[in-house]
């Protein structure tokens, strides 16, 4: 299998603004790394951020953390690596911060004023040092997310008096990141421990006071938040990230990000008595060149995609195995590094690089060639525990060279051996 690490290489705008005709053929020759102005700059160059100065959070212990949150959210990356790289890595930035800030202020969560001015100074910070600036909105975070929410528990003693910590600990303090979106260890752990806490607020009692209602589900998802602070506070913060990283790629891996657009065009052209297959391959292979156009995705994401496309063309009346009459492969629903080349991220947790004079990586492996499965009516609900079609956690090696970045110029994905590709990105 072979693998690649993507580097950008950066085309001047025109004169007249515009960006430059890039034909399919890679008529259009591109600059060479070498005759590209010096990366050295925009990766050094970091702006002094605007502190309101009001924030009790302690940045000091988590500097090489936000370091790294601000390359995972490079402004130039930020929007197609959100839901897989950038915004779980926030995330995690987010609970460690408070849960290390914790050991000072024993409190595991923030009041309403204080997560204003904390969020809008991790923001500033992380901006300062390259992040994309909107980072916020993309990632859905709001000032609330500090709070304790509806979770009645928000101090640390009081936490550790109710949680059989040392379980707790036990299950979590080290994860695998491939077996325990499976096993749920961990994850089981700390719905125990956030159900107890929940429990603290005695309206949450079922009648023979054994059982949190399910319409307080929302109350025991505040107090997850409060563990995983906890949590945070108990590791060192790289220690910290793995976990929380590796807990959050267990959401990200069972949900496929894609948007699917109305699909009548496919149905009409591949329904069941197909007389034309270049017709329905043709209608197939439209439909899908919208799903490349809007993110990276994992290979398990990638594999749930496939799922939840097969049930909704099943939906429209297709029963034949379209995807293999049309050879559709999971890198097909992924954005296109050139034709017929997907770009699938690894499953397990990664970051993107930063090299302070080549530039900017991420390993995306491009060479597995795993058809789409068509789903059948006994598909699992969590494709990452499919046991029956074998995806690699992670490229079984990662060669290729890093990136530039300049903030004046405009950037292609570019294969290692200065192919243009044909999608702007």
């Amino acid at each position: 299998m072979g693998i690649l690490n993507l580097f950008l290489l950066f085309l001047y705008k025109s004169a007249d603004g515009a960006l430059p005709d890039i034909s399919p053929t890679g008529a259009v020759e591109p600059f060479l790394p070498l005759l590209a102005p010096s990366p050295l700059t925009p990766f050094t160059n970091h702006t002094v951020p605007k502190l309101s100065g009001l924030c009790v959070l302690n940045f000091s212990s988590a500097e090489s953390l936000m370091s790294i949150t601000a390359i995972d959210c490079w402004s130039i990356f930020a929007p197609m690596l959100a839901n897989v790289i950038c915004c779980p890595q926030f995330e995690a930035t987010l609970a460690i911060l408070i849960g290390q800030s914790s050991k000072e202020t024993n409190m595991l969560a923030l009041n309403g004023t204080l997560s204003m001015h904390c969020i809008s100074d991790i923001e500033q910070i992380l901006a300062g040092q390259g992040a994309v600036e909107n980072l916020r909105q993309m990632c859905s975070i709001r000032p609330t997310n500090l709070t304790e929410g509806s979770c009645p528990v928000k101090y640390v003693n009081e936490f550790e008096n109710n949680v059989d910590t040392l379980k707790l600990l036990a299950a979590c303090k080290k994860i695998d990141p491939v077996k325990e979106c499976c096993d749920q260890i961990c994850q089981d752990a700390i719905s125990e421990a956030a159900t107890k806490i929940a429990m603290q607020d005695y309206r949450l009692l079922s009648m023979d006071g054994s059982r949190v209602l399910p319409e307080h589900s929302t109350k025991v998802d505040d107090c997850k938040s409060i563990v995983l602070r906890w949590l945070a506070s108990k590791l060192n913060p790289s220690n910290a990230k793995e976990v929380l990283r590796g807990l959050s790629n267990c959401n990200v891996n069972r949900v496929c990000p894609l948007a699917f657009p109305d699909m009548r065009h496919v149905a009409k052209g591949c329904k069941n008595e197909i007389s034309n297959t270049t017709v329905c391959c043709g209608a197939m292979e439209s439909y899908v060149a919208h799903l490349q156009k809007q993110s990276l995705i994992t290979n398990l994401q990638a594999l749930d995609c496939a799922t939840t496309l097969g049930m909704k063309l099943q939906k429209s009346n297709i029963t034949r195995n379209i995807f293999s009459l049309c050879h559709l492969s999971l890198k097909d629903f992924s954005l296109q590094v050139k034709q017929e080349s997907g770009c699938l991220l690894p499953s397990l947790p990664s970051d993107a690089t930063l090299d302070q004079f080549t530039g900017i990586s991420f390993i995306c492996d491009l060479n597995d060639n795993i058809p789409a499965p068509w789903p059948s009516t006994s598909q699992l609900a969590a494709a990452s525990c499919n046991k029956t079609v074998k995806i690699p956690a992670l490229p079984a090696a990662a060669s290729g060279q890093n990136g530039l970045y300049n903030e004046d110029l405009i950037y292609y994905l570019l294969f290692s051996s200065s192919v243009v590709i044909t999608m702007l990105l």
